[in-house]
């Protein structure tokens, strides 16, 4: 191949001093999105894009396959309030996910349709929230990577709007007070009270009543003392208190308030813990005395359930009902107490290697009752059950050849059966799954979830590996759509649980954050060294891929060991970590990440931050980074500068590419953008791994074959 011609990108001299360290930023002028340079430079990326995408052999093939394995109807549980059921629904046709409403006697209606009110398919369904008496739905709406996020009130039988627009509510946490005529609510501050350019949060606690204007609603929490915090709000089944949480970003830990609603408008709250000082996680729920449930890391790093007091501020009173299980973190819990229940239950979730286990517990003991069955060996998610007093549960179930379909456990019978909404779905024979252990560089073992043919393997195959290691974020053996026509086209799909995600617990996490995050990248490259060492896969046959914090996963990995990829796809990275904190949401993540403001943290930055490693002249893989051109969350400027470094840096004859996306946002686009990536994620891997779908195995290939065509490819066939 002909080494690319790349669009000229000025490097200037800007050195900036930190902390003592000198840091050479040549591409920092690509941070103005809006100057005309830019702008101009980054036509000239999506002409390039679009040249080589252009050549990409089955680009076709792999939207069909995408289209063919994606799934469509009901996936998530519903919401269930007073005689109605929400669900959400996106059929093949739909750009949104639309959502129902289902009474009684199971007629069904569309309440709201995002394309019905915006056809240009950029705003969508982002949150809703029953009443609990289900006569009300607050509904939040977001258009793509705008920065505003209004919810309205409708009237859930009628679909009529009753009440907004509340503006300003972007991932807020909203309560509905018994009977439906006001909630709590969490929304920013006006920007005309805030300095031009502030990028953090500024949010508040706020009462709204239905019929009065959103601009006299009361603060009741919140203040300019903390700028970044999260707010959680649950409000007891008898109407009477009110929890929150409060968390300083993504910090491992968080506060928890209570206060009664004697005076809704005028609480007094009372912190019951105090999360900095124990450093941990603590999710408060109502128990039927008005006590509390708590769901803790505290002293359990994999997750424990306690009760206390409403006000006991002191953790050693807490009393453990259901016990640390050291090999299996906690995923979710839910307490089921209707009055026709022979007894109130606690049903617990957790996660063994990432594959579910349910039981049910006497709620006022925490004894192991029974088992609850699953419909296989995968993932159990997003358990929902009746509001305010619960007797069934409602599960979303999956594994790696099985799409999401929607279970309900009736608790007096002990029985598990699709959810009459739902289409149940059917495992793809086709697809095996499995789970191994592999070694880390410090002999720590790691688990990692393979997908592969089920018919016989015969040797080194095309290989996908993702992973993600921030934040705490568990990966699971889920159905991906993308993984399973990767599968179908005879290569592996593989997932690694490093450390800095949540799979073994909070230490998991801690292990793989701050001074630890270097942990993260060695333990991905080393997934990738044992995929190849135990004959897998090879260096030319092996891609790697990872969104957001597992797009600065893949590009810190590929810095690191250039020679061990064949190609890298990274969607929404973060790669300049000394400069992160200035763009979308990053100074927030300092606790998950640290601060260049401060010098022992530079330094931690600086030993993995991407854009600061690319090295010139060094045979980088082939490079596809993409991202919204507007993103309110990551910031753009980590894909342009990075494009541009490494275009400037390798030697290679494998590109670099940057594909844009307009109108889009971080982590969510509508249905025919999201294949649309999908399809040219796998195109790109597929073509420099030597992947085919009408080859299905394509030859071992050296790493300087990656990047060849195979043969026998007619472009448009399925």
């Amino acid at each position: 191949m002909a080494r690319p011609i790349y669009p000229n990108a000025r490097r200037n001299g800007t050195v900036e001093n930190l902390c003592g360290f000198s840091i050479s930023d040549p591409y920092r002028w690509l941070e103005v999105s809006d100057d005309a340079r830019v702008r101009a430079w980054a036509a000239r990326q999506d002409e390039l894009f679009l040249a080589h995408r252009a050549e990409w052999p089955e680009t076709e093939n792999w939207r069909f396959m995408i289209e063919k394995l994606s799934t469509f109807g009901v996936s998530d549980p519903p919401l269930v309030r007073g005689s109605l059921m929400f669900i959400t629904e996106q059929l093949r046709d739909d750009e949104q996910r639309r959502l129902i409403v289902v009474d009684g006697t199971r007629n069904r209606r569309v309440l709201v349709d995002p394309m019905a009110s915006d056809p240009s398919r950029q705003t969508r369904l982002h949150a809703w929230w029953p009443s609990r008496e289900g006569e009300r739905v607050a509904v939040q709406m977001e258009v793509a990577e705008q920065p505003a996020s209004d919810i309205v009130v409708l009237d859930a039988r009628t679909g009529e709007v009753t009440d907004g627009p509340l503006p300003r509510a972007r991932n807020t946490s909203l309560a509905w007070l018994p009977g439906g005529d006001a909630f709590y609510y969490v929304s920013r501050v006006p920007d005309e009270e805030l300095t031009p350019g502030d990028q953090r949060l500024h949010r508040r606690v706020r009462l709204h009543r239905i019929g009065s204007p959103p601009e006299t609603d009361p603060v009741v929490f919140g203040g300019a003392e903390a700028p970044d915090c999260y707010y959680g709000l649950t409000i007891s089944a008898d109407g009477r208190h009110l929890a929150m949480t409060v968390a300083d970003g993504p910090a491992p830990h968080n506060d928890v308030w209570i206060a009664e609603l004697t005076e809704p408008q005028a609480l007094r709250f009372v912190k019951t813990v105090d999360g900095r000082s124990i450093r941990a996680h603590v999710l408060p729920r109502f128990l039927p005395d008005d006590n509390l449930l708590l769901v803790t890391d505290y002293q359990a790093p994999c997750g424990r359930i306690c009760t206390a007091p409403r006000h006991h501020v002191d953790p050693s009173a807490w009393r453990t009902l259901v016990p640390e299980d050291t090999q299996a973190p906690l995923d979710d819990c839910l307490i089921l107490d209707d009055p026709t229940l022979p007894q109130p239950l606690l049903l617990v979730a957790r996660a063994r290697h990432g594959v579910s286990t349910l039981t049910a517990h006497d709620l006022a003991s925490g004894r192991p009752l029974t088992t609850v069955p699953l419909p296989g060996v995968g993932v159990a998610t997003s358990l929902q059950t009746e509001v305010p007093h619960g007797r069934h549960l409602w599960f979303s179930y999956c594994d790696a050849a099985t799409p999401a379909t929607v279970y309900r456990y009736h608790a007096a019978t002990g029985t598990v059966e699709p959810e009459a909404t739902s289409t149940a779905s059917k495992p793809d024979s086709t697809i095996s799954s499995r789970t191994v252990r592999y070694p880390a560089g410090d002999g720590t073992e790691i688990t990692l979830f393979l997908f592969t043919p089920a018919e016989e393997f015969d040797g080194p195959r095309p290989t996908l590996l993702y992973g993600y290691g921030s934040f705490g974020l568990t990966m699971r053996p889920l159905y991906s759509p993308m993984a399973a026509a990767w599968v179908h086209a005879g290569g592996i799909y593989a997932a690694a649980c490093v450390r800095g995600g949540g799979e073994e617990g909070q230490q998991w996490h801690d292990a793989g954050r701050g001074p630890h995050k270097q942990q993260t990248i060695s333990d991905f490259n080393d997934a990738a060294s044992w995929l190849v060492r135990t004959g897998h896969t090879t260096p030319g046959q092996l891609a790697i891929y990872g969104m957001s914090g597992g797009g600065l996963l893949v590009t810190a990995a590929a810095m690191q060991r250039p020679d061990l990829y064949a190609a890298v796809i990274a969607d929404g990275p973060l790669c300049d970590m000394v400069r992160y904190e200035r763009f979308g949401l990053g100074g927030t993540w300092t606790d998950e990440f640290g601060t260049a403001t401060q010098p022992e943290q530079l330094q931690w930055l600086l030993t993995y931050s991407p854009y600061h490693h690319v090295t010139p002249g060094t045979a980088y893989p082939a490079f596809l980074l993409a991202g919204a051109v507007t993103d309110l969350q990551t910031g753009e400027a980590h894909v342009t500068k990075m494009c541009a470094a490494l275009q400037h840096a390798t030697s290679s004859d494998h590109p670099v590419l940057m594909r844009r996306e307009p109108d889009s946002a971080h982590a969510g686009s509508c249905a025919s953008k999201e294949r649309a990536l999908a399809t040219d994620i796998l195109a790109f891997a597929g073509k420099y791994t030597g992947l085919s779908l009408e080859t299905r195995h394509a030859p071992p290939m050296t790493d300087n074959d990656a990047g060849r065509q195979p043969q026998g490819i007619r472009p448009g066939r399925a």
